[in-house]
């Protein structure tokens, strides 16, 4: 076995290793919502019930806006921030995956990947405390179960999947160059605008459909619109299969050299 060929297998078992120790992942997720809200009250709850005074906010207001029916912008509203704000903290908190993880790596043999799925983790438990507000808007829009919605699941997983890549490019990079988290942040926050989180798709000039080709439109069109009883164009699974490959080609590229300088940049 040639060096390479010696340094992807190693590669890959520290990122499996990591992977299949789902408790201590998930446990450290855990108790990082947990602790976040140490001696709160109404605990994560607090991020859901400001999530709904928000929607109680925009949702009247944009659809006068839009000219667009309550009942028909108010769900589209709701998935597009509750998944927006999915998106985005966990492209920012993967800039911090493995320099909030220092303590850890500095004590112990712990495989790098661990700390990627424990972020990931702790956005999908996030994730649950806000899904919570569709519930509520889906009975009162009155939309009802169609076999679509089931479509959410395999668009969920790969969104995670990117998300996952995307948690260890970032994390390496910033751990190497911390000023990229800035950058990451900044160009969020411009690419809202960019992306249909509160405003339709169809209602674009035909000149201006080019803003849609965007990762995080893509992604969100895969999981909002089987849930509002909608299909998922073939073309954006198309995007996101080209998406995902780039993704876990850079990720694993990154994984397999960098990994074990980590420790010397955190």
């Amino acid at each position: 076995m040639n060096a390479s060929s010696s340094s992807t297998h190693s590669a890959w078992a520290d990122w499996w290793a990591g992977t299949r120790n789902v408790d201590l992942w998930w446990t450290l997720a855990w108790y990082d919502t947990v602790l976040r809200y140490r001696r709160s009250l109404l605990g994560p709850l607090w991020i859901t019930l400001s999530m709904g005074a928000m929607l109680l906010g925009m949702g009247p207001l944009y659809s006068a806006l839009f000219n667009v029916p309550l009942n028909t912008f108010f769900p589209h509203l709701t998935l597009g921030i509750i998944f927006w704000n999915f998106f985005t903290s966990s492209i920012n908190d993967s800039c911090q995956t493995f320099i909030a993880a220092a303590p850890y790596l500095k004590q112990g043999a712990f495989p790098r990947s661990t700390f990627v799925w424990r972020n990931i983790a702790r956005q999908v438990i996030q994730l649950a405390h806000h899904f919570v507000l569709f519930v509520p808007v889906a009975v009162w829009a009155g939309l009802s179960w169609s076999p679509r919605m089931l479509m959410f699941v395999p668009g969920f997983l790969v969104v995670l999947v990117n998300l996952h890549a995307a948690a260890i490019t970032l994390g390496i990079v910033c751990a190497r160059y911390r000023d990229v988290g800035q950058i990451v942040a900044s160009v969020l926050q411009f690419m809202m605008f960019l992306t249909p989180v509160f405003w339709f798709p169809d209602r674009l000039p035909a000149r201006a459909k080019f803003i849609l080709y965007n990762p995080l439109a893509q992604m969100l069109d895969a999981i909002r619109l089987p849930l509002l009883g909608g299909v998922v164009a073939p073309g954006t699974w198309w995007f996101l299969a080209c998406l995902t490959c780039l993704n876990i080609a850079v990720a694993a590229a990154l994984y397999t050299k960098k990994r074990l300088q980590l420790i010397y940049w955190i």
